[in-house]
């Protein structure tokens, strides 16, 4: 049986490392338009250039899955996910993991992936002075 494209999709980010950028081209559309809460990126050469370079910072990084929306004759999806990744510049290269979700608009190929996540909690509350602020402001109103 043929793998539906949400499921080709998992197995790429099942590990998350520069031998997946060859493989974008058969996952994404040329005119793939890419989004996350950082970056906004159009094109599968321009994709493959903003994974390369957040890859060079990564130790590692794996994606797992737990469920999935899938309406696979509507051409869309929507994957919730952890990440699990260890950064050179972020907590030491400590181990992290970030939950989110991505969705995905596709036909025989990704065009359109959309990440959503808590930027917060993947980047600024690891930095010295402001994590330590946000980590506070979120305890003071009860945050998780």
């Amino acid at each position: 049986m043929t793998p539906t494209v949400p499921q080709k999709v998992r197995a790429m980010y099942m590990r998350f490392d520069k031998k997946i950028l060859k493989i974008l081209p058969e996952i994404y559309s040329d005119d793939i338009q890419f989004r996350d809460p950082l970056h906004a990126v159009n094109g599968i050469n321009n994709l493959a250039q903003y994974f390369g370079g957040m890859m060079d910072d990564l130790l590692e990084c794996r994606f797992e899955f737990h469920h999935s929306l899938e309406m696979v004759e509507r051409g869309e999806a929507i994957l919730f996910w952890t990440m699990h990744y260890r950064h050179k510049k972020i907590a030491g290269g400590k181990p992290l993991e970030l939950t989110g979700n991505s969705h995905l608009l596709f036909n025989e190929k990704v065009y359109y992936h959309r990440d959503y996540f808590d930027a917060g909690s993947m980047l600024y509350e690891h930095l010295p002075l402001l994590g330590a602020a946000i980590r506070y402001v979120k305890k003071r109103i009860g945050a998780k």
